[in-house]
């Protein structure tokens, strides 16, 4: 069987990064577009691709991989629970999946009668809350059929995940999608105010919003929230799936505010493919009864152990002081450019607005230079790193910067 594999894959690994590239656009559906490049290795922060090109990985899979690549631990956990055992469906369970939900119950302070469940990503986390949000019915009398979030937030691409998502253009081509779902302006409380009552089951909130810029909503502001969703018996959802796992210098970004849910993914499994939905308190998690949700790859023991292993280190290696002190570090030297006009963000999860509308072609230009970072909009940069990252390594890319902010302006001029 090695020796099919090798076969198989072998005659690709030596091709170039280009006619990878043409492969890949005749055999996988174009959602994405054509990929950046063609990754075949990594370590710690840095991947190669195949032609041999390094770079400093300033995003880690979209805030996914915190220990960054090919870390030995996780790598050898997974390796260790996939030979011991892999899979064994939700009709069983197994240690790393208990010890995994307690975990996460010890690490969010939950109280008592409070439980966890587990998908595969962020967005099955976030559909697992939607349908909580739909246990919160009400009376008939009084039906709660009302879900507010919260403009320019993101929930994900599945459809239940996709009706809490703001951006129209992601929402409008697959409409009908499950209804009852309002926006409101974030971070005016008030207008959350008005939005929430006695028919408003749940508000979706993001602490900080990523794929808008990393806009942080603020502690004042998720209180508020706290109170008004309290008041009106409506259920307070924070979705961490990319500020979770100590991507922003603790554990969550939403510290010291309990919400009835909380849904966690990204960051979680170190680059292993895992969801979580942490419900709070013994009342919540009555509403979800036996055969109302599952899943048949959720939980599994291969990525509930990658999960613990990701978490071990985070302590062991004091990640969380570490995110803190070299996001401080850099978001100060970032500030201090002149063509940057504003530096938002906590910890390792870093947005950055340009004077001009030119952030994809600074993406590009990184590529170019030897670094991976996004551009959630036209004149915003997004950074990401694993947690593991060091000061020199981001000097370095704050360096570069300033020629990469040039020759973008430069070509929007050709």
């Amino acid at each position: 069987m090695n020796e099919i594999m090798a076969e198989e894959i072998g005659e690709l690994n030596t091709l170039a990064g280009s006619e990878l590239l043409a492969r890949y656009n005749k055999s996988l559906l174009g959602v994405f577009g054509t990929p950046q490049q063609v990754l075949v290795r990594g370590a710690g922060c840095l991947v190669w691709d195949a032609d041999g090109k390094e770079y400093l990985d300033l995003l880690a899979g979209i805030a996914v991989n915190a220990l960054g690549h090919a870390h030995p631990l996780v790598t050898s956990v997974i390796s260790s629970q996939l030979a011991t055992l892999g899979h064994i469906s939700n009709f069983f369970t197994s240690p790393t999946q208990i010890a995994l939900a307690e975990k996460l119950l010890e690490l969010s302070d939950a109280p008592a009668g409070s439980k966890v469940f587990f998908s595969n990503s962020g967005a099955e986390a976030n559909e697992a809350a939607f349908k909580l949000a739909r246990r919160n019915a009400g009376t008939a009398e009084a039906p709660r059929t009302k879900i507010v979030a919260l403009e320019q937030g993101f929930h994900g691409r599945t459809m239940g995940a996709l009706a809490l998502t703001w951006k129209s253009a992601y929402r409008e081509p697959f409409e009908p999608l499950p209804g009852g779902v309002e926006w409101v302006p974030a971070g005016d409380v008030e207008a959350l105010r008005a939005a929430v009552d006695e028919n408003t089951a749940a508000v979706f909130i993001e602490p900080i919003q990523g794929e808008a810029g990393v806009i942080e909503l603020g502690a004042e502001y998720l209180k508020a929230a706290r109170e008004i969703t309290a008041e009106a018996g409506t259920l307070l959802i924070f979705d961490e799936v990319q500020t979770g796992i100590g991507r922003t210098g603790s554990w969550f970004a939403s510290a010291g505010v309990t919400p009835d849910a909380m849904t966690l993914a990204k960051g979680l499994g170190g680059g292993f493919p895992i969801g979580a939905m942490i419900v709070f308190g013994e009342e919540n998690t009555a509403l979800l009864t036996p055969g109302q949700h599952g899943t048949t790859f959720g939980g599994n023991p291969v990525a509930t152990a990658a999960a613990l292993a990701t978490l071990h280190v985070i302590e062991a290696q004091n990640l969380l002081s570490h995110a803190n002190k070299v996001g401080e570090d850099v978001r100060g030297k970032l500030a201090a450019l002149d063509f940057v006009t504003e530096v938002r963000g906590r910890g390792l999860l870093i947005g950055l607005d340009l004077a001009q509308d030119v952030a994809p072609g600074v993406v590009k230009a990184a590529l170019d230079a030897g670094f991976i970072i996004n551009a959630p909009g036209p004149r915003t940069l997004r950074l990401a790193p694993p947690l593991i990252v060091t000061t020199e390594q981001l000097d370095t890319f704050v360096a570069a910067l300033p020629a990469l902010y040039a020759a973008a302006v430069s070509s929007t001029k050709e």
